[in-house]
């Protein structure tokens, strides 16, 4: 009997435990109070894991306060257990995601989700509590920053712990590493915490090497669950100041906050995939804004959205002088020019100029007088696969699938055709217009170029990257290196000479952001070029997207972006809300939601059920062969200044729709990486 009523007994100091659930739905998006049994007192820290009977079921979830009274009038459950007495949920982690969850029209559990990494007993155990970190040492030279006006008053503000925000053009070459690593460096050695992120875990390689002299820790997805954990509580308990890492690193919770970083802040992976779909630009700006934290956000290319923060004052410029510009960059033209025309008259329609043909030859074998050395190739191509969109050879209509209405695509030399939707094969196609069965190319992938090319350049080694065989290096040997975008292998002396093919492709998908998405992979993949390495882009030389790489002049093609964008009312202008689903769920739900006056809504229309994803990523997986529901999308629009109210609102409509379960579920994603 005694020790019943012991545990039955609710501490004296703090009874009251207010509690995150673990529980996505949006009427549920608040914290709910339990009473602390006197047995978890000691335990129920504020942050620390806890599990709770919720509607019958034990449910996780994360303790945020002891309070000694609650404001609920009726009888309080207990806390079944504390799963941790760790504290993972910092309040600086708790402000940041409730932020998130505000801005984006989510919950609180789902970015709780993203931000803390599942437990892992034994690395807890393992893990140090303190000491094994080295938080100050000398301050880095400037190194590679004296390349720029700006650099040096940029460290000297990191040193001076001031909140310097920069959005950086970073100059073409291999140097953008150590710059990073510099002003991580000079961050750490004035006591300040910092956060790294970059795209993909080979960027992540680069950034790991160059903070080789500063305290600190790596953290992405291909880390196992202990390791990650285990790296993830090092920074939780302060040990080490600097984290470098992927998407999910911009939520790691280091000690005072002074710096975070962003590198190619347009590349898509760093938007999440999943709910509320977060982007690590806006989050990492957002961090840095609530901290009082210096922010140093940009690549080769720059963003609208980077140039909106510039435009708002919340960051400023950060270029390298024009005279460290024309040392580094490669020189790009663009095929055909006019005197290629006026030599070759079939320049125009050819896929490979004779002039690309020229410049590659040259750069695998080097000028006789000593200006150019030899080395590897690069040659992008924007599709991956052998022929990876075909059509009709009389009448050139694109080949669909007879089952589901998928585009084909031919994966080698000799093989049949297949849907790259329903994975069907097309045995004995025939056209639907005109009846032909003959086929020709549409898009021709990485495999097909390298086929092409090694005919061309007999005795060259060809290597591809690209899909799942991505290379991180390759030698300084002359070569002829296939890459899809953002594959593109680091040559270990810098490319010789590069070939950016099918420009079209990248520029003519329709997208509001095609013609910035193929400047920025362009410039990335012409700054692994040797400085006035050639550079040849067969595109069209006249448009604006051309001009600004072969100037290299991203900043001035950002500033037009972001000025069209706003004369047609288009992001990052504004905000803009999808909402996408079943039509009649899709119409229920945006008739229902309690819109600000200011907001607009566009559509609904037709969504594509298989979105087309950016060239050089992977393609559909195979789908089943059942017609797909038809899906409808609505667009909602209204000014930046009313985006929160915006998003208040599609979240109570959600928490209304969650309570009544009402309908089909609709998807709801504010400010979407596409809108076309």
């Amino acid at each position: 009997m005694a020790k019943e009523a012991k545990d039955q007994a609710v501490s004296e100091r703090l009874p009251v435990a207010r509690v995150a659930v673990d529980i996505s739905l949006a009427h549920l998006d608040r914290p709910f109070d339990y009473l602390v049994p006197a047995a978890l007192a000691d335990a129920a820290v504020p942050g620390c894991r806890v599990r709770v009977r919720f509607a019958g079921q034990l449910v996780d979830g994360y303790l945020l306060e002891r309070t000694q009274t609650s404001e609920h009038p009726g009888r309080l459950a207990r806390l079944e257990r504390v799963i941790s007495p760790e504290p993972v949920l910092t309040p600086e982690i708790f402000d940041l995601a409730r932020a998130v969850a505000d801005r984006y029209a989510g919950t609180l559990a789902d970015v709780l989700r993203l931000a803390i990494p599942p437990r892992h007993a034994t690395a807890e155990r393992e893990t140090p509590a303190t000491g094994g970190g080295k938080h100050a040492g000398p301050r880095p030279a400037a190194g590679p920053w004296v390349r720029y006006p700006a650099g040096e008053a940029f460290l000297a503000g990191l040193a001076g712990r001031r909140p310097v925000r920069a959005a950086w053009s970073a100059l073409p070459g291999p140097q953008w590493p150590a710059e990073i690593a510099i002003a991580a460096g000079t961050a750490a050695a004035a006591g300040r915490g910092v956060v790294i992120v970059v795209p993909d875990v080979r960027d992540l390689e680069r950034v790991d090497a160059a903070l080789a002299g500063v305290s600190h820790v790596c953290l992405s997805a291909d880390l196992g669950p202990a390791e990650r954990y285990r790296r993830w509580l090092t920074v939780r308990r302060g040990l080490v100041p600097v984290v470098a890492g992927t998407r999910a690193a911009m939520f790691a919770p280091v000690t005072d906050l002074g710096l975070v970083v962003l590198w190619d802040d347009g590349d898509d992976l760093h938007a999440e995939p999943r709910a509320p779909y977060p982007n690590a630009r806006e989050v990492l700006a957002m961090r840095a804004h609530r901290a009082g934290a210096a922010a140093l956000i940009g690549g080769f290319a720059r963003t609208a959205e980077l140039t909106q923060l510039v435009a708002a004052g919340w960051a400023r410029p950060l270029t390298g002088y024009p005279e460290a510009l024309r040392q580094a960059a490669p020189l790009v033209r663009a095929a055909p020019d006019e005197a290629e025309l006026a030599r070759d008259a079939a320049a125009m329609t050819a896929r490979l100029p004779s002039m690309a043909l020229r410049a590659a030859r040259s750069a695998l074998a080097g000028d006789a007088h000593g200006a150019l050395a030899r080395g590897p190739v690069l040659v992008q191509v924007p599709r991956r696969g052998y022929l990876a969109a075909i059509a009709c050879d009389r009448c050139r209509a694109q080949a669909r699938c007879a089952t589901c209405g998928g585009p084909l695509e031919i994966g080698g030399s000799h093989k049949i055709p297949n849907c790259r939707w329903c994975g069907a094969m097309a045995t004995g196609w025939t056209c639907p217009r005109c009846g032909s069965g003959h086929l020709r190319a549409l898009v021709t992938g990485a495999a097909r170029t390298a086929e092409e090319l090694g005919r061309a350049f007999p005795g060259v080694p060809v290597r591809t990257s690209g899909g799942q065989h991505v290379l991180a290096t390759v030698s300084a040997e002359p070569a002829l290196v296939i890459a899809t975008p953002g594959a593109e292998p680091v040559a270990s002396d810098g490319y010789a000479g590069a070939l950016l093919l099918d420009g079209w492709a990248l520029l003519g998908r329709p997208s509001l952001r095609a013609a910035e998405e193929a400047l920025r992979r362009w410039m990335n993949a012409a700054a692994l070029v040797r400085p006035a390495g050639p550079v040849v882009v067969l595109a069209e030389a006249s448009l604006p997207a051309v001009q600004a790489l072969i100037r290299w002049d991203p900043v001035s093609f950002s500033e037009r972006e972001l000025a069209e964008r706003a004369e047609l009312g288009f992001p990052p202008a504004v905000r803009m809300a999808s909402v996408t689903g079943a039509p009649a769920a899709v119409a229920d739900f945006v008739g229902s939601v309690g819109l600000p006056d200011q907001a607009e809504v566009l559509g609904p229309v037709p969504a594509d059920t298989f979105p087309a994803r950016s060239a050089g990523h992977s393609q559909q997986p195979a789908q089943p062969t059942d017609p797909p529901e038809p899906q409808e999308r609505a667009l909602i629009r209204i000014s930046r200044r009313e985006g929160l109210a915006l998003a208040r609102a599609l979240h109570a409509a959600q928490a209304t729709r969650s309570a009544r379960k009402d309908g089909a579920a609709v998807r709801v994603q504010l400010d979407p990486a596409e809108v076309a």
